[in-house]
């Protein structure tokens, strides 16, 4: 039995799935990820800082060039691509009950899946924040500030130093958000990891949560990852190819 098949298998006997993906899922869509062999970090690692929270709130230098990528994030032009409407179809067959997503990108949400069923571990480019009072506000309301000269602009409210809504290196996960994802890893029957390294903590985590309830895992990632030995299944195959042939 080859590994797809064994994975379907998996599928078939579960009524409670879960999703945790990562930038693999959205690679596809043209958003490239981090790590990887082609991402961001990979070719310029010096973009890493404008992910870091210290090196954002002690740099203007770093928070003007956090702005001018933003203003070009690919995210904002992105479709998403089969790996994402894969997941709707298995969600729409009553069996997909929580999407755990390292994703800022909406991607899940704008394919069709449920916005209550799609947890953002990491937050939302949509929106910005504010670091000082925590006014939260659209992001493309701050982008036209970008485009209309303010290069580093403060928050409209109190003064303070804005950001993405996203989780930088350095802040804590939302406490609600975290312990809800953790809640619906321990109630799956089956875990499905998709598209990520499975190396970023908490998030990484919800996979020993699941096993550990007796939840068997099933990896689809192109590179290896630290849980690839906790997992019944691991699927190598492009996420848009190997994804709607899973749960077909």
């Amino acid at each position: 039995m080859s590994e797809l098949q064994r994975a379907r298998e998996l599928m078939r006997g579960a009524g409670r799935i879960v999703a945790l993906t990562g930038a693999g899922i959205s690679t596809e869509s043209g958003i490239p990820d981090f790590r990887g062999p082609d991402g961001v970090w990979t070719k310029n690692p010096a973009a890493e800082k404008m992910s870091d929270i210290t090196e954002y709130t002690a740099s203007g230098e770093v928070r003007e060039q956090a702005w001018q990528s933003r203003l070009d994030h690919p995210g904002w032009a992105a479709e998403p691509n089969a790996g994402h409407r894969a997941l709707v179809d298995l969600e729409r067959d009553g069996r997909l009950v929580a999407i755990l997503t390292q994703n800022i990108d909406g991607l899940h949400q704008k394919a069709g899946s449920d916005p209550a069923k799609v947890v953002e571990l990491h937050g939302t480019l949509s929106e910005t924040v504010c670091l000082s009072c925590g006014d939260r506000r659209d992001m493309h309301q701050t982008l036209d500030r970008v485009r209309a000269g303010e290069t580093d602009p403060p928050c409209e409210d109190c003064g303070g130093i804005l950001k993405s809504a996203t989780i930088s290196f350095g802040q804590a996960l939302d406490t609600a958000v975290l312990e809800r994802a953790r809640l619906a890893a321990l109630t799956c029957d089956l875990m499905l990891t998709v598209g990520t390294s499975l190396t970023v903590h908490p998030a990484a985590g919800l996979v020993d949560v699941a096993a550990a309830a007796g939840a068997p895992v099933v990896v689809c990632n192109a590179q290896e990852t630290p849980y690839d030995d906790v997992a019944e299944v691991v699927l190598r195959e492009p996420i848009g190819e190997v994804l709607p042939e899973l749960v077909r």
